[in-house]
């Protein structure tokens, strides 16, 4: 099974080479998109920066903190005053799956991460250190 410096590694190295594909050549195809809440329009985001960090406690879990750039906005959509060029940010975490075809492989997590108290600031104060939150 993959280690967590191994997974971190890969995902960075896949994240970096998009985003040097999309700075090389604008494509839509290069962008993070995410439904709108009326499932009819949606939204184009470049993924800028990230840090990844293990929890404390587990080798099996690992934060994540994204800062995302919006690119593209395809209508219809509800939030009439979301514009293109606007920053967001996404906290979300990967884990070593237990069931199914994800056993013992690393997945996004479903739910809102949960975040022990000894890695929260310690976590912001990454991000903000590599930059990744302005």
């Amino acid at each position: 099974m993959e280690t967590y410096k191994q997974f971190i590694k890969r995902r960075s190295e896949a994240f970096q080479k998009n985003l040097s594909k999309y700075k090389n050549n604008p494509k839509d195809c290069y962008l993070k998109w995410i439904p709108d809440i009326n499932r009819k329009g949606k939204y184009g985001f470049l993924r800028e920066a990230w840090t990844f960090m293990k929890q404390f406690n587990t080798e099996e879990k690992i934060f994540i903190i994204e800062r995302f750039k919006s690119i593209k906005i395809i209508k219809p959509i509800t939030h009439k005053k979301v514009k293109v060029g606007e920053i967001e940010y996404r906290l979300g975490y990967y884990m070593v799956g237990k069931n199914g075809n994800r056993k013992n492989k690393w997945t996004w997590g479903e739910s809102c991460p949960i975040i022990p108290k000894e890695d929260f600031d310690k976590l912001i104060k990454k991000a903000k250190k590599e930059r990744v939150v302005l």
